[in-house]
């Protein structure tokens, strides 16, 4: 019997042991940011250390599924956006923010260049009431320095049901570099913007 005890005690603990040596998963969370058409900004977000995926999608609209015909139609209020997971243990939820507010003009209302529209309003969608707190407090430091020379008309919102736009919109730049979109506005895009270098992969 007291074999038996110290036996059953040593599995105890070996299988304990074996646990507390095991890698510790990250605790990874979700954020949605829309700034014009989500090819573009899903080319800058791939880059970023930290970040687990980028998808391409449709939020903050009253059709449920919508198609991308749809959404371009304009009729269905969703947002062309991007769905980031991204490890804050590695890239802060303010880095992402910031990156946000440097690769489109925060201040165009349902535009970003030639893509005119709802569909192409800048809105940030939260997950957390931290992040609508970050959000909001990244817009009012933005304010008040004068980044910009004209208002921000960003939305920051609650983040509703996510749709995952159709297979070939994701990762689109990466497939078609050549494509006349990503040669004419995304790649001339990514040449100018600077991102800090500590954020890219």
């Amino acid at each position: 019997m007291k074999n038996k005890i110290i036996a059953l005690l040593f599995l105890f603990f070996i299988g304990n042991w074996g646990m507390s040596d095991s890698p510790k998963q990250p605790e990874l969370q979700d954020a949605s940011f829309g700034g014009g058409c989500f090819w573009c900004v899903e080319a800058f977000f791939q880059r970023l250390k930290g970040v687990d995926k980028v998808v391409s999608g449709y939020q903050g609209g009253t059709v449920a599924r919508p198609t991308y015909n749809e959404v371009t139609s304009g009729r269905t209020g969703h947002a062309e956006v991007v769905k980031v997971t991204f490890d804050p243990e590695i890239i802060r939820y303010e880095d992402l923010l910031e990156v946000f507010f440097a690769i489109h003009d925060p201040t165009t209302l349902n535009r970003q260049g030639n893509d005119v529209g709802t569909q192409y309003r800048s809105v940030i969608f939260t997950y957390t009431d931290e992040q609508k707190a970050a959000a909001k407090a990244k817009i009012k430091q933005l304010t008040e320095a004068k980044a910009f020379d004209d208002p921000i008309v960003t939305q920051v919102e609650s983040a509703p049901t996510f749709y995952e736009a159709e297979n070939y919109h994701q990762n689109y730049f990466r497939r078609n570099p050549n494509a006349p979109y990503c040669r004419l506005v995304i790649a001339p895009k990514k040449e100018r913007i600077q991102i800090r270098p500590e954020l890219l992969k």
